[in-house]
C-alpha cells in the first residue's frame, strides 16, 4: 500500500480509554490514514449507523459498562465482514485464540508500539481487500441497488429487501472485492470461520441472495467464474 492509497482508508478505534485513544487516532492520522474514534461499542454501531462502515476497527476488549469488544465483533460480523485488530492489555492464551480464531485479524498487547500498530493495519488491510464504498450510511451500488448494511436491507429498485446475516456478509465480501474474482474457499472461509462448510452451502445462500437483488431475466452483478469464485460487477445503468 502506498502513502496515496493509506489517504483513503478509514480506521475506527474502540476503545473505553481517552488517551489510548488519542494515541491511536494521532499514530494512524500520521500515517496518513483518516481515524474515527468511539469510546464504547455502541457509540461505534450508532457511528456506523449515521455513517457507514469504516476499512478496518482498533477495538479493545474490557471497555465497562458497555459491551465487550468480543460483543462488538459478533455483533457487527452480522452484517458485514468488517476486518478488526484487537488492541488490549489482556494477554491470555485462551482469550488471544478466541480473538484470533473467532472476532479479529490480529491481536496486538497494550503497551503497545506506534509503528507496529501502522504496520499492522497496512498489512490487514492488502490481504482483505479495499472497500470503495465505505463511510455512507447508505451503500449505494448504482441507481437499480443499494444496500444499507447495519439494517440488513438492500433497496432494489426503489423496494426495500430485508437480507440474512449470512446475506449481507456475502455482500460485503463481494462489494469489498468488487472487479475482482473472489475465490469459492475465501469465502467460506470468512462467512464460517468455525465451521466444515462445503460449497453447496455456499451456493445456496447465494442463490438466494441473487434472487433478492437481480434482475432474473438479465442478471447484472454477481457473476459465478467456473472452478474459482465469483466476482461483482459494477456496471451504471
Amino acid at each position: 500500500m502506498t502513502d496515496s492509497d493509506s489517504q483513503q482508508q478509514i480506521i475506527l478505534a474502540v476503545d473505553d480509554n481517552l488517551y489510548t485513544l488519542r494515541i491511536v487516532q494521532h499514530t494512524l492520522e500520521q500515517a496518513g490514514f483518516q481515524a474515527l474514534t468511539a469510546v464504547s461499542g455502541e457509540e461505534a454501531l450508532v457511528m456506523m449507523s449515521e455513517r457507514g462502515l469504516p476499512h478496518l476497527a482498533v477495538v479493545d476488549i474490557h471497555m465497562p459498562p458497555g459491551m465487550s469488544g468480543f460483543e462488538f465483533c459478533r455483533t457487527v460480523h452480522q452484517f458485514s465482514d468488517l476486518p478488526v485488530i484487537m488492541l488490549t492489555a489482556v494477554n491470555e492464551e485462551t482469550t488471544i485464540i478466541e480473538g484470533l480464531e473467532e472476532h479479529a485479524e490480529d491481536y496486538i498487547i497494550k503497551p503497545f508500539s506506534p509503528a507496529e500498530l501502522v504496520a499492522r493495519v497496512k498489512r490487514v488491510l492488502r490481504r482483505m481487500g479495499d472497500f470503495a464504498y465505505t463511510l455512507q450510511p447508505l451503500t449505494r451500488v448504482d441507481n437499480h441497488l443499494t444496500i444499507n448494511f447495519p439494517d440488513r436491507k438492500a433497496i432494489v429498485d426503489q423496494k426495500t429487501v430485508s437480507l440474512t446475516p449470512t446475506e449481507t456478509k456475502l455482500l460485503y465480501i463481494l462489494l469489498r472485492n468488487a472487479g475482482h474474482i473472489v475465490t469459492t474457499e475465501f469465502i467460506i472461509r470468512r462467512i464460517w470461520p468455525l465451521e466444515l462448510a462445503f460449497e453447496d452451502r455456499l451456493h445456496v445462500h447465494m442463490h438466494r441472495l441473487r434472487r433478492k437483488i437481480e434482475d432474473k431475466s438479465r442478471p447484472r452483478y454477481i457473476v459465478s467464474e467456473r472452478g474459482a469464485g465469483y466476482i461483482f460487477q459494477v456496471t451504471e445503468q
